[in-house]
């Protein structure tokens, strides 16, 4: 009988997808010798309602040039072809019944971690994965609520946000050794986080 299949799912709106992303993405799927690890993009992110979010068809052209080359790196649109807002629940539920047997391993930062209590069905993520919790050097612990079956992994401190990253498109600062090289070409074909006129 074959090995059963290890999935790191790493969701975000990636708006943009960053070194910092891809770092984590690796790093994780090295640590732990996960088989791939999915960055999957949300369709509506429903905790980001307040803010403006560039639509999802550019921001999965960016994911999928981002992870272009990268062994066990893959873009999901899985959320994208679900449409309406994006929950962790269906994405968990989808992606077991997808892939029969696998492991899945959710892969969220420290700050969020301890946040989960807010998702929406929480109870439902605990049960069908086991939680990865990404941390930075020197960091101080966020651990989830009691009760999650949970690794820590420590990944390089790269101080890039995606919203300084829209910023810098805005104003036309460059974004080059910040995202990769063909994200930078998707974001100046599509003229993406370019100042309204």
């Amino acid at each position: 009988m074959s090995a059963r299949e290890r999935i790191g799912v790493f969701g975000g709106t990636f708006d943009p997808v960053h070194i910092g992303h891809l770092a984590t993405a690796v790093n994780v799927r090295y640590a732990l010798d996960l088989d791939r690890v999915l960055l999957v993009v949300a369709n509506d992110p429903w905790q980001k309602v307040d803010h403006v979010v560039t639509p999802a068809a550019d921001r999965l052209a960016m994911v999928h040039a981002a992870v272009d080359g990268t062994t066990g790196v893959e873009a999901c649109d899985l959320e994208i072809r679900r449409g309406g807002p994006s929950y962790t629940a269906d994405t968990l539920a989808e992606l077991a019944v997808a892939n029969p047997g696998a492991e899945l391993h959710l892969v969220v930062g420290s700050d969020a971690a301890s946040g989960l209590g807010t998702w929406q069905r929480i109870d439902e993520v605990r049960e069908r994965c086991q939680l990865v919790v990404v941390t930075r050097p020197g960091a101080t612990d966020l651990s989830p609520p009691e009760g999650w079956r949970h690794t820590v992994v420590e990944v390089p401190r790269l101080e890039v946000s995606s919203t300084d990253l829209r910023a810098r498109a805005g104003d036309g600062r460059p974004l080059e050794w910040l995202v990769p090289d063909r994200v930078v070409q998707v974001i100046r074909e599509r003229r993406l986080y370019a100042p309204a006129r």
